[in-house]
């Protein structure tokens, strides 16, 4: 957010981030150090046109300063020297304060602690339990090629291999879900670097808040990508897009890299919370006029997927404890799992207004006279592997024990069945 929004309007800044259950936000030493700021910045000014005036009349006479006048005017470059110094200590406490303040929800966004106070928005389809026992995805790896403990040996807890028919599922569901976003939907695919320099991570807002849960390379100083957002949401760092390039739409399909600290003890069973995984991802830079259509032309593009894969489904509309820390308005759209007997989510769409625009200086023109501004971020999966993996395989298992590949994927798998 910016300085101005906090320093002009505090007490409603105050009150989202309340909601957002950051109570204790920093808002106040940032209006501390503003208030220096702004009394810094008058005296140096003052102190320059005193000594821009001492040298024109100085110059008027025609003739050279007295001692006290030069001893007077290296007293004031002395302290604007000093004055600069401080503004700078001052800016550098200010960005660091603010690079953890989260995005402010937008008004809409229902108020709450945590997931228990979010909103079901929609479902599609009914939670069935077939006469036939569908077994939970961990208890089918063997068979269908989810190999948990090869993972294991090769690099530890909460990794896993896929092997034959399951591997070639997953590059199927990623192959699919590309083509449908960049033939149907209108998307731009890009290949991302999967290591991406620390402004990159602090730019989408990982840094330096969420170190702690991501992967880095300390001798080259460069962290692996949590999701591909990161990398997509810098495409135009530094840069100002020009005048009808937007609304610019990317998809990227990229192995995903998270320590998931914050998850331990949670849902380790099985592949559903892993340290490694892939995921399709769909980002958008638009006008702030379009923010919000463009919000629920992605949930469509994320819930279509999932209902040509013939799989009920739900969207929660996440309350302000629950949403992102970029985040001004996030929806969840959930799977049903029969096996594992639980809701997945497989997709999150955001939008996070011009928080990672702001954090990165990305800037659009709307018209070749008009002057730059800052376009609006959007990001969400579309959708995420092994989640929805798991959701075809259990939703798919046959009372033969086969499971039925969806019609959808067929054409990239070349069969029909597993195994």
């Amino acid at each position: 957010m910016s300085l101005d929004l906090i320093v002009n309007e505090t007490e409603k800044v105050r009150e989202r981030l309340r909601a957002r259950g950051e109570a204790d936000s920093g808002l106040d030493q940032v209006l501390k150090l503003d208030a220096s700021r702004r009394v810094l910045i008058k005296e140096g000014d003052d102190l320059r046109a005193r000594r821009n005036e001492a040298s024109r009349r100085i110059g008027a006479a025609g003739k050279k300063p007295s001692a006290e006048e030069v001893a007077e005017m290296r007293a004031v470059g002395d302290r604007v020297k000093q004055i600069e110094s401080e503004l700078e200590t001052i800016k550098a406490e200010l960005e660091e304060i603010m690079l953890v303040l989260p995005n402010l929800p937008l008004p809409d966004v229902p108020v709450g602690t945590d997931s228990t106070h979010n909103e079901i928005t929609r479902q599609s389809g009914e939670v069935t339990r077939p006469a036939h026992r569908i077994p939970a995805h961990w208890d089918l790896d063997a068979r269908v090629g989810i190999d948990i403990e090869a993972g294991t040996r090769m690099s530890g807890a909460r990794f896993y291999a896929l092997t034959g028919k399951a591997a070639q599922l997953q590059r199927a569901l990623t192959s699919w879900m590309l083509d449908v976003h960049v033939n149907e939907n209108g998307y731009t695919e890009v290949s991302p670097p999967l290591l991406v320099k620390g402004e990159t991570m602090t730019g989408s807002g990982n840094l330096p808040k969420f170190a702690d849960n991501l992967y880095h390379d300390a001798e080259e100083d460069l962290w692996l990508l949590p999701t591909a957002e990161v990398a997509l949401n810098a495409m135009h760092a530094g840069q100002i897009i020009g005048p009808g390039v937007l609304p610019l739409k990317l998809v990227a399909r990229t192995p995903c890299f998270r320590r998931e600290k914050a998850a331990a003890g949670r849902d380790t069973r099985g592949i559903k919370r892993v340290h490694q995984f892939e995921k399709v991802e769909m980002f958008r830079f638009v006008e702030p006029s379009e923010s919000e259509a463009a919000l629920e032309e992605m949930l469509a593009e994320a819930m279509t997927l999932c209902e040509r894969l013939g799989l009920t489904y739900r969207v929660l509309k996440l309350c302000t404890g629950d949403i992102g820390f970029q985040s001004a308005k996030t929806f969840d759209i959930e799977v049903w799992a029969p096996g594992s007997d639980e809701w997945l989510e497989v997709s999150s769409i955001s939008t996070c207004t011009d928080f990672q625009a702001r954090r990165n200086n990305t800037r659009y023109r709307p018209r070749a006279d008009a002057s730059p501004r800052l376009p609006h971020t959007l990001n969400g999966s579309g959708l995420a592997i092994p989640r929805i993996l798991i959701a075809v395989l259990e939703n798919n298992f046959q009372a033969d024990g086969s499971i039925k590949v969806p019609a959808v994927l067929q054409p990239y798998t070349r069969f029909d069945r597993i195994p």
